[in-house]
Protein backbone atom coordinates (compact mmCIF):
# COMPACT_ATOMS: atom_id res chain seq x y z
CA UNK A 1 0.00 0.00 0.00
CA UNK A 2 3.04 2.26 1.24
CA UNK A 3 4.61 1.56 -2.35
CA UNK A 4 1.38 2.53 -4.50
CA UNK A 5 0.40 5.57 -2.68
CA UNK A 6 4.79 6.40 -3.23
CA UNK A 7 4.04 5.75 -6.45
CA UNK A 8 1.01 7.60 -7.19
CA UNK A 9 2.85 10.68 -5.57
CA UNK A 10 5.51 10.09 -7.87
CA UNK A 11 3.46 10.11 -10.92
CA UNK A 12 1.44 13.47 -9.59
CA UNK A 13 4.45 14.77 -9.44
CA UNK A 14 6.01 14.26 -13.05
CA UNK A 15 2.42 15.07 -14.26
CA UNK A 16 2.69 18.41 -12.52
CA UNK A 17 6.12 19.07 -13.87
CA UNK A 18 6.04 18.30 -17.23
CA UNK A 19 2.71 20.72 -17.43
CA UNK A 20 4.78 23.68 -15.50
CA UNK A 21 7.26 22.96 -17.60
CA UNK A 22 4.70 22.88 -20.58
CA UNK A 23 3.48 25.83 -19.31
CA UNK A 24 7.05 27.85 -19.32
CA UNK A 25 8.01 26.61 -22.96
CA UNK A 26 4.58 28.54 -23.62
CA UNK A 27 5.37 31.62 -21.31
CA UNK A 28 8.62 31.85 -23.47
CA UNK A 29 7.11 31.18 -26.78
CA UNK A 30 4.62 34.21 -26.08
CA UNK A 31 7.70 36.57 -24.76
CA UNK A 32 9.74 36.04 -27.81
CA UNK A 33 6.99 36.52 -29.87
CA UNK A 34 6.03 39.77 -28.20
CA UNK A 35 9.28 41.35 -28.24
CA UNK A 36 9.59 40.48 -32.30
CA UNK A 37 6.44 42.58 -32.34
CA UNK A 38 7.67 44.98 -30.19
CA UNK A 39 10.70 45.43 -32.50
CA UNK A 40 8.51 46.07 -35.60
CA UNK A 41 6.66 48.81 -33.68
CA UNK A 42 6.66 51.92 -35.62
CA UNK A 43 7.97 54.31 -33.67
CA UNK A 44 6.05 57.23 -32.47
CA UNK A 45 6.83 60.86 -34.77
CA UNK A 46 8.26 63.56 -33.09
CA UNK A 47 4.75 65.78 -34.87
CA UNK A 48 2.00 64.98 -37.11
CA UNK A 49 1.15 67.57 -40.26
CA UNK A 50 -2.31 67.24 -41.55
CA UNK A 51 -3.74 69.43 -43.96
CA UNK A 52 -5.85 69.23 -47.26
CA UNK A 53 -6.87 65.44 -46.48
CA UNK A 54 -2.58 64.71 -46.90
CA UNK A 55 -0.81 63.65 -43.36
CA UNK A 56 3.37 63.97 -42.95
CA UNK A 57 4.82 62.19 -39.87
CA UNK A 58 8.05 63.73 -38.84
CA UNK A 59 10.78 61.86 -37.18
CA UNK A 60 14.24 62.58 -35.79
CA UNK A 61 17.22 60.34 -36.98
CA UNK A 62 16.27 57.65 -34.11
CA UNK A 63 12.26 57.35 -35.19
CA UNK A 64 13.49 57.38 -39.07
CA UNK A 65 15.94 54.41 -38.62
CA UNK A 66 13.39 52.27 -38.23
CA UNK A 67 12.75 52.85 -41.90
CA UNK A 68 16.03 51.94 -42.89
CA UNK A 69 16.63 48.93 -40.81
CA UNK A 70 13.79 46.35 -41.40
CA UNK A 71 14.69 42.45 -42.13
CA UNK A 72 11.68 40.79 -43.52
CA UNK A 73 11.38 39.87 -46.89
CA UNK A 74 10.48 43.05 -48.52
CA UNK A 75 13.07 45.25 -50.76
CA UNK A 76 12.52 48.98 -49.33
CA UNK A 77 13.42 51.85 -51.99
CA UNK A 78 14.21 54.92 -49.67
CA UNK A 79 14.57 58.43 -51.32
CA UNK A 80 15.53 61.65 -49.60
CA UNK A 81 14.72 64.50 -50.87
CA UNK A 82 12.92 68.26 -50.94
CA UNK A 83 10.61 70.10 -53.13
CA UNK A 84 13.38 73.03 -53.28
CA UNK A 85 15.52 70.13 -55.06
CA UNK A 86 15.29 70.49 -58.97
CA UNK A 87 16.72 66.91 -59.74
CA UNK A 88 14.81 65.46 -56.72
CA UNK A 89 11.40 67.12 -58.28
CA UNK A 90 12.49 65.72 -61.76
CA UNK A 91 12.82 62.20 -60.43
CA UNK A 92 10.10 61.56 -58.21
CA UNK A 93 7.68 60.60 -60.80
CA UNK A 94 10.32 57.28 -61.67
CA UNK A 95 10.03 56.39 -57.90
CA UNK A 96 5.87 56.72 -57.72
CA UNK A 97 6.20 54.60 -60.99
CA UNK A 98 8.31 51.70 -59.31
CA UNK A 99 6.19 52.31 -56.21
CA UNK A 100 3.32 51.41 -58.62
CA UNK A 101 4.34 48.25 -60.49
CA UNK A 102 5.79 46.72 -58.05
CA UNK A 103 3.73 47.29 -54.96
CA UNK A 104 2.28 43.66 -55.35
CA UNK A 105 6.03 42.23 -55.59
CA UNK A 106 7.08 43.31 -51.68
CA UNK A 107 8.45 46.09 -52.85
CA UNK A 108 7.79 49.31 -50.96
CA UNK A 109 9.26 53.06 -51.90
CA UNK A 110 9.56 55.29 -49.04
CA UNK A 111 10.03 58.94 -49.66
CA UNK A 112 11.58 61.42 -47.31
CA UNK A 113 10.94 64.63 -47.21
CA UNK A 114 13.98 67.33 -46.06
CA UNK A 115 11.86 69.84 -46.56
CA UNK A 116 12.24 72.54 -43.34
CA UNK A 117 9.72 71.83 -41.07
CA UNK A 118 8.29 75.80 -40.92
CA UNK A 119 7.26 75.18 -44.62
CA UNK A 120 5.13 71.88 -44.47
CA UNK A 121 1.87 72.65 -44.39
CA UNK A 122 2.71 75.97 -46.60
CA UNK A 123 4.94 74.00 -49.27
CA UNK A 124 5.18 70.01 -48.67
CA UNK A 125 1.60 68.98 -47.72
CA UNK A 126 0.32 70.74 -51.08
CA UNK A 127 3.20 69.18 -53.32
CA UNK A 128 1.98 65.65 -51.84
CA UNK A 129 -1.28 66.91 -53.02
CA UNK A 130 -0.79 68.77 -56.02
CA UNK A 131 1.37 65.64 -57.58
CA UNK A 132 -0.87 63.40 -56.42
CA UNK A 133 1.92 61.32 -54.50
CA UNK A 134 0.61 57.55 -53.62
CA UNK A 135 4.85 56.60 -52.15
CA UNK A 136 4.65 56.98 -48.36
CA UNK A 137 6.10 60.58 -47.47
CA UNK A 138 7.65 61.11 -44.01
CA UNK A 139 9.90 64.03 -42.61
CA UNK A 140 13.11 63.93 -41.07
CA UNK A 141 13.19 66.23 -38.94
CA UNK A 142 16.66 66.46 -37.49
CA UNK A 143 18.62 69.44 -37.06
CA UNK A 144 21.83 67.00 -35.81
CA UNK A 145 22.62 66.82 -39.79
CA UNK A 146 26.15 66.10 -38.95
CA UNK A 147 25.42 62.83 -37.26
CA UNK A 148 22.61 61.29 -38.97
CA UNK A 149 24.16 62.00 -42.37
CA UNK A 150 26.70 59.81 -41.19
CA UNK A 151 24.44 57.27 -39.76
CA UNK A 152 22.57 56.83 -43.25
CA UNK A 153 25.57 56.45 -45.08
CA UNK A 154 29.61 57.02 -44.02
CA UNK A 155 29.99 57.91 -47.78
CA UNK A 156 27.11 60.54 -47.83
CA UNK A 157 28.33 63.76 -48.91
CA UNK A 158 24.66 65.39 -47.83
CA UNK A 159 23.82 66.42 -51.39
CA UNK A 160 20.08 65.76 -52.79
CA UNK A 161 18.93 63.28 -54.43
CA UNK A 162 19.77 60.78 -52.33
CA UNK A 163 18.92 56.63 -52.41
CA UNK A 164 18.97 53.59 -50.48
CA UNK A 165 17.32 50.33 -51.48
CA UNK A 166 17.95 47.43 -49.42
CA UNK A 167 16.41 44.26 -48.21
CA UNK A 168 17.74 41.61 -45.04
CA UNK A 169 20.26 40.43 -47.54
CA UNK A 170 22.19 43.51 -49.29
CA UNK A 171 22.04 47.52 -48.97
CA UNK A 172 23.47 49.53 -51.21
CA UNK A 173 23.63 53.57 -51.26
CA UNK A 174 23.04 56.16 -54.54
CA UNK A 175 24.35 59.83 -54.19
CA UNK A 176 22.94 60.83 -57.69
CA UNK A 177 19.64 61.34 -59.45
CA UNK A 178 17.97 58.38 -61.58
CA UNK A 179 15.84 57.91 -65.15
CA UNK A 180 13.61 55.07 -64.40
CA UNK A 181 15.37 52.23 -66.22
CA UNK A 182 18.46 52.81 -64.16
CA UNK A 183 16.50 53.31 -61.08
CA UNK A 184 14.48 49.94 -62.11
CA UNK A 185 17.64 48.06 -63.03
CA UNK A 186 19.18 48.83 -59.59
CA UNK A 187 15.94 47.15 -57.48
CA UNK A 188 16.47 44.66 -60.07
CA UNK A 189 19.51 43.78 -58.60
CA UNK A 190 17.52 43.37 -55.62
CA UNK A 191 15.09 41.80 -56.19
CA UNK A 192 16.34 38.80 -58.85
CA UNK A 193 14.50 35.62 -58.30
Amino acid sequence: MKKMLLAGFAAIFLLYSCNEKKEKEGEEEVKETTEAVAEEKMPTPMHVYTKDSVTVNAYKYDGLEYFLTKSNDTTYVVNFWATWCVPCVEELPYFEQLNEKYKNDKVKVLLVSLDMHKSVESRLIPFIKNKKLQSDVVMLRDPDADTWIRKIDTTWSGALPATIIYNKNERKFYEQSFTYSELEKELNNFIKP
